[in-house]
This record gives structure tokens, sequence and C-alpha cells, in this order.
């Protein structure tokens, strides 16, 4: 986890479902093939920092490698 997650509201993957309208299921299985961000993994549970989240729907939902790349290049790609 970056230094500047810290502190961060972190999401569950009911919260995720409910911001993007989908079903807790369908959030795993997007995860799962790699097309949303990577989440954090504390002990047993699942979590995304609500900024990743935030970041990912401005950026147009792109699959999980095209999300990264675009965040080191500030956001373009």
């Amino acid at each position: 986890m970056k230094t500047q997650e810290i502190g961060q509201k972190l999401l569950t993957a009911k919260a995720v479902s409910e911001m993007l309208s989908l079903s807790k299921r369908q959030i795993f299985r997007l995860n799962c093939c790699g097309k949303m961000p990577a989440p954090i993994r504390i002990g047993g549970s699942v979590r995304w920092a609500n900024s990743t989240i935030q970041s990912w729907i401005d950026m147009g939902c792109p699959d999980r490698q095209t999300f990264e790349a675009m965040q080191q290049t500030g956001g373009e790609k």
C-alpha cells in the first residue's frame, strides 16, 4: 500500500457494487478478470481505496493493466 493511501476510506465490495449499480458477485468477477483496480487485502478482507475507485471511474473504467499504466503516466495514455 502506498503511503498516501493511509487514512483514506476503504470500501467493501458491497459499497463498490452500490457505487457502480452492480451486484457484489459481479464486482468479484470483474476483480478476478482484472477489469477493475486491484484491491487491498487486509487479513481475509478485500477492500478498495475510495480514491482509486473514483479515479478508475473518471478514467472510463479501463481494465487493471491500462488503469495502472494511465496512473503512472498521469492519467493519459
